[in-house]
């Protein structure tokens, strides 16, 4: 039995939405060109367009088709900083946590790395969520001219905590700061009331929620502070230039039409599911400690520490199962790291590289769910007999 629950890292595409891409894909024309073709295509990319931003209560305009989630958060905090640069802003602020998604550690470092902004670091809790005294206090520690933003997460990719996005926007409101969210894992799982919490941009992805690849968004409302865009040539949207990718347009409104539709009873099942899993990996085998907030998390998401194993070892020996899930950590030039969201939650580097994630989707049947705690338990002696540093013949050996 193959058992896929890795939804997090990304969703299989329905059926109807797959034949919905496909329709959309035989159509011919570019977006941008003035013939008759090209104006169709033009016609249903701005009504997927109207469709999703209309599903979280925002005007069309204020959507921007991106490559994906990456590029979104990229756009908004590269051209942020730009822009203040130009204003005359020698070094802006950005302040956020260090348990964001890479997009943003990663764009964030790159700025400063190249003495373009600095970044003040928000401490976080036990369960990876935001501690609003330190937030204050970092909204109070420079003037707010000089702030470029608050950028964070709605919900965690690894952990799965959800953020107190009202508290923190409100918090910067007062201050005139703005604030961007990356919502890509929280998009079709959290109602996402934009307007009431007053941010200025999101980042979103569209095969988070069973969409195709490529294809993301960037929200940034009417009142949101000026940027710089990123790519230029043609000009085809406000702040993003490249041609318009209009199947994956309507693909990607389809996806989050039926997200939105289902969500009630889809976050439901999930919940359900992923308190079966969440309980039964801590039952079946020892030193198995659940992570993320215990009740405000993200209902796909079951993140889990065992000890005394290497995460990337348990993976391994799950997929000889067939089972796919995610440690949830990066890797880089093929050495396991720790997860740098639970050493900010304050994990030791041990107890941090032993992280394993399981994110379930609507189709996960309980049978799966069963299928892995079945296995779990042999699975986790066998890692330990690896051992943390275990190579890859003898985990192979052990897989056979």
């Amino acid at each position: 039995m193959s058992v896929y629950l890795d939804h997090a890292a990304t969703t299989p595409m329905p059926a109807e939405i797959r034949d919905t891409y496909a329709q959309a894909l035989a159509r011919v024309g570019n977006p941008s060109s003035i013939h008759q073709a090209g104006q169709d295509a033009r016609a249903h990319l701005e009504s997927a367009r109207a469709e999703i931003a209309g599903l979280l209560g925002l005007d069309p305009m204020e959507l921007i088709f991106t490559s994906g989630g990456t590029e979104s958060t990229n756009t908004w905090i590269k051209g942020r900083t730009f822009a203040m640069r130009q204003a005359g802003v020698d070094t802006p602020v950005w302040i956020s946590t260090a348990a964001e998604h890479h997009a943003t550690l990663d764009a964030l470092q790159w700025l400063e790395t190249h003495g373009l902004a600095r970044t003040h670091w928000v401490d976080v809790d036990r369960w990876g969520v935001c501690d609003l005294g330190s937030l204050e206090a970092a909204l109070d520690a420079y003037p707010a001219a000089d702030i470029a933003g608050v950028t964070t997460l709605v919900g965690n990719n690894e952990v799965g905590s959800i953020q107190p996005v009202e508290d923190i926007a409100a918090l910067a409101a007062s201050r005139g700061v703005s604030v961007h969210l990356d919502a890509i894992q929280a998009f079709g799982h959290r109602e996402l009331p934009l307007r009431q919490w007053g941010v200025h941009a999101v980042s979103l992805s569209a095969h988070k929620i069973g969409g195709p690849v490529g294809i993301g968004g960037l929200v940034v409302t009417r009142n949101a502070p000026a940027i710089e865009g990123l790519h230029h040539g043609g000009g085809q949207q406000l702040h993003r230039s490249g041609t318009l990718d209009a199947a994956g347009a309507v693909a990607f409104a389809r996806a989050a039409q039926f997200a939105e539709s289902t969500r009630v009873q889809r976050e439901a099942r999930l919940a359900e599911l992923s308190v079966r899993l969440r309980d039964g990996l801590v039952a079946t085998a020892d030193g198995v400690h659940p992570s993320g907030h215990p009740t405000e998390r993200l209902d796909h998401i079951v993140h889990v520490t065992v000890e005394g194993v290497e995460g990337d070892v348990l993976l391994y020996l799950l997929d000889a199962q067939g089972i796919r899930v995610s440690t949830g950590s990066a890797c880089q030039a093929g050495v396991p790291e720790p997860s740098h969201v639970l050493l900010a939650m304050g994990f030791s580097e041990d107890a941090a590289r032993g992280a394993l994630r399981f994110s379930v989707g609507f189709e996960t049947t309980e049978a799966e769910i069963d299928r892995v705690l079945e296995i779990f338990a042999d699975v986790v002696s066998s890692a330990r007999e690896a051992g943390m540093a275990g190579s890859a013949g003898s985990i192979g050996a052990l897989a056979q």
